[in-house]
């Protein structure tokens, strides 16, 4: 997000909250008076289907408006919506809802940035989407995998280290994949193709250009 935009809600000292790993920031139906802003930390975003099932639709980290993603999202499905703290620890600004219309409405720099945000994560993670769903379970998940890189990776000596512990689950709902076990066997042929591996729980990506074909 954009220096205006962060120096812009920095400025204003608004309250802030904290939240632990795996807690839920919010789901349908509560807190829908006050917008959330993530100040720092990392967060996961996804709906929940008719059948159950938890569809994941993209990280965030850093400073992000989460209500206003949550809002862009639900102009195209009546799923629940949710959001879990991936981190040890987020911050958030919370703000009457009303004030941040007004923040809006006496700064046109910000509100037009701010439409042209959300319309962009939601254009890159129905993008991400189609990619997993041409490639097949395997593509996906290696899709999935250079998504990762991009956010969470950094630089090793052996490869790229994914910094954000990802469970099968998670992937899973990333995917499309129907259970963690097939999310497993798809780990495993990348292990022993050489493609990644595992590091305390995270994934050390050896083999970057296999990962590229599938986006």
């Amino acid at each position: 997000m954009s220096e205006f935009v962060l120096d812009f809600f920095e400025g204003k000292n608004l309250a802030t909250i904290e939240k632990k790993k795996h807690s839920y920031l919010m789901i349908d139906g509560h807190d829908q008076a006050d917008i959330y802003i993530l100040k720092d930390g990392i967060v996961k975003t996804s709906i929940i289907l008719s059948d159950g099932r938890e569809f994941n639709i993209m990280y965030l980290k850093g400073f992000d408006v989460l209500s206003l993603l949550k809002d862009e999202i639900k102009k195209v499905t009546s799923a629940s919506f949710h959001i879990r703290i991936e981190s040890d620890m987020a911050v958030f600004y919370r703000v009457n809802r009303k004030l941040f219309s007004k923040f809006l409405s006496e700064n046109k720099e910000l509100r037009d940035y701010m439409d042209a945000y959300y319309r962009k994560k939601l254009s890159e993670a129905i993008y991400r989407q189609q990619l997993m769903t041409m490639n097949g379970k395997n593509g996906a998940v290696c899709a999935f995998i250079y998504y990762l890189v991009g956010l969470f990776g950094r630089e090793v000596k052996k490869g790229i280290f994914i910094d954000l512990q990802v469970t099968n689950d998670d992937i899973a709902g990333f995917c499309g994949v129907s259970t963690r076990n097939s999310v497993n066997r798809i780990l495993r042929g990348l292990r022993q193709q050489g493609v990644i591996t595992m590091v305390y729980h995270k994934i050390l990506v050896l083999d970057v250009d296999y990962l590229k074909k599938f986006i």
